[in-house]
């Protein structure tokens, strides 16, 4: 497991848009499988759930992504998981760290910290 959490003074919208279209450049194998949102007042939250096949380790990963905020602040939390092969072994050769490194990626073009 692998784990992120970024802030930054830029909109939740420009945010969301921002990751699903860079998570799911960032490999042929990348797709988004989940997505929901809630609005409270100016507040949104945005849940997006990518998946990812790593060849090096034939397994797939997850990528799982909260996204906080209104038009003038946002706050990032993600969780790589399920990098592991087989019903014994968790070693994933990097497989969620990768994932959240093309995240935090994205997040640091958009000046989030």
């Amino acid at each position: 497991m692998a784990d992120l959490s970024m802030r930054g003074e830029i909109g939740a919208g420009t945010v969301i848009t921002a990751v699903e279209n860079g998570i799911r450049d960032s490999g042929m194998s990348c797709e988004l499988v989940g997505r929901s949102s809630r609005s409270v007042g100016e507040m949104s939250v945005t849940m997006l759930v990518f998946e990812k096949y790593y060849m090096r380790a034939s397994n797939r990963a997850s990528l799982s992504v909260l996204i906080c905020g209104d038009d003038r602040q946002t706050t990032v939390d993600a969780v790589g998981a399920g990098g592991g092969q087989g019903a014994l072994f968790s070693f994933s050769w990097g497989a969620e760290e990768d994932f959240v490194d093309s995240l935090r990626e994205i997040l640091v073009r958009l000046g989030m910290r």
